[in-house]
């Protein structure tokens, strides 16, 4: 690592770290910044307040300090926001959480506490604070208006940006060392671990664990661990999340030298990677993108792969926040996280990258491991390559 980089890693472990400080200016100041957001939202659908339950969307209302897991797997947490017309802000709790969420979730943060029994619908309560005004809701409730918070995630903010750059840093340093760490008759079960342990030791959660060993990588594109023995050709596959954002990558690994086939479909991935970063630019639209892809597959001999699976799109505070598609008419703003994930059969390039100011930084970047760069118009992208054992 050179000395830029180091001081660049340390400068923003700083910056994280007095972030993470219950209250901070910084958090408050990010969370002042979305506001307009969310007011010109319930102006426009003329609600009188809106009540979050997705941890998306809690987690990005209050700047990444409110991540509410309880149940892994869960969509909704185990508290709610209520935010109101006038400025007002509420957290639901039931009792039973209500002293863990006001000291390590929501101290600084200027929400007030609606608190009820365990087994209450806290929809009286929100009904008891609204009154008859009309109420959106990001999780379908009977009685309230369903809306989406997705459009208002973006453009990322100053704290995102640094958060990200941190969990991308940390999770692509995990993997690299996994990946060297991985040895013929490790399990998928062995390789998942072997990952997912050093994240969740820096409070990072592997929100997906798609780590598959030799035929399964060629036959599925979506090789969930299975307990499949490593032999010659290995995997990793999988997405962090921390501070409700979330972060992608893939790297391989082959013992002994690869086929050909291999080695041509990893290049041609990397160039359909460099195509769609390039083209990533504010305003262009999901379907320009998908366009993009399928070209790229055409001209580098693999026409048509871009039916066998999803090309990937903007990453944030879900693994995507959509895909390119045919008919997408989702755009790109000027500052969003992209994990775009070209594969070939047996092949597939995948990082976290930053759009910003008209830019494409690769957040992920592995430097210890094998790469390939394409250049297009003077601009450089690299792609991970096989690391050949």
């Amino acid at each position: 690592m050179s000395s830029h980089t180091e001081q660049t890693v340390s400068d923003n472990d700083r910056e994280i770290a007095e972030f993470s400080a219950p209250g901070t200016e910084s958090r408050i100041a990010e969370i002042d910044e979305k506001w307009p957001r969310i007011a010109e939202l319930l102006d426009r659908r003329q609600l009188s307040g809106i009540l979050l339950r997705r941890h998306e969307n809690i987690a990005w209302a209050t700047a990444g300090a409110v991540e509410a897991r309880v149940a892994i797997p869960s969509e909704t947490a185990i508290t709610s926001l209520l935010l109101l017309r006038d400025g007002r802000k509420y957290y639901l709790a039931p009792n039973n959480e209500a002293a863990r969420l006001a000291d390590e979730e929501f101290a600084g943060l200027g929400y007030e506490a609606v608190i009820a029994s365990w087994y209450e619908n806290d929809l009286n309560a929100v009904r008891g604070i609204v009154s008859n005004g009309a109420i959106g809701t990001d999780s379908a409730t009977e009685g309230l208006i369903s809306i989406s918070l997705a459009p208002l995630r973006t453009p990322l903010t100053t704290g995102e940006i640094a958060r990200l750059r941190w969990l991308a840093q940390h999770t692509a340093e995990a993997t690299a060392t996994a990946l060297t760490e991985l040895k013929p008759g490790m399990t998928e079960y062995e390789m998942s671990a072997a990952v997912a342990a050093p994240l969740i030791a820096q409070g990072i959660l592997p929100t997906v664990l798609l780590m598959a060993a030799d035929n399964r990588i060629y036959k599925y594109k979506h090789a969930v661990s299975r307990g499949a023995v490593l032999d010659r050709y290995g995997m990793l596959n999988l997405c962090a999340r921390k501070w409700g954002l979330a972060v992608s990558i893939t790297r391989f690994i082959h013992f002994g030298p690869p086929p050909q086939q291999l080695v041509d479909a990893f290049a041609a991935c990397a160039v359909v990677n460099a195509r769609l970063l390039h083209a990533s630019r504010a305003g262009i639209t999901a379907a320009e993108l998908f366009t993009v892809a399928k070209e790229a597959y055409r001209d580098t001999g693999f026409a048509g792969e871009e039916e066998l699976h999803h090309q990937g799109g903007p990453i944030g505070y879900i693994e995507r926040e959509w895909v390119a598609t045919p008919a997408g008419n989702q755009t790109l703003t000027a500052s969003e996280a992209l994990a775009w994930n070209p594969s070939i059969r047996g092949a597939k390039v995948e990082d976290t990258a930053l759009l910003q100011n008209g830019s494409i930084d690769v957040l992920t970047k592995t430097p210890s491991l094998p790469e390939m760069q394409n250049t297009i118009e003077g601009v450089a992208y690299p792609a991970a390559n096989v690391l050949i054992r």
